[in-house]
């Protein structure tokens, strides 16, 4: 199995949801701009870690969280 090699995110424009509270809360943020993959990080600590996941399972989980129960 190959893998992909990760994107450089130095220059990356974090964005966090619209649902986040001015405060910042518990909120994840996301780089836009990555072809196949979606760059994910904690916005508490953003000189932390970000995983970055496949576009596919991304959708998926996002379709997950936002589905009716």
């Amino acid at each position: 199995m190959e893998t992909a090699s990760r994107p450089d995110l130095t220059a990356a424009a974090w964005r966090s949801s619209s649902y986040s509270n001015a405060e910042g809360g518990d909120c994840v943020e996301v780089a836009d701009g990555f072809p196949g993959v979606v760059p994910v990080r904690d916005s508490k600590n953003p000189t932390g870690p970000a995983l970055v996941l496949p576009a596919t399972a991304w959708t998926a989980f996002i379709g997950a969280v936002t589905a009716p129960e």
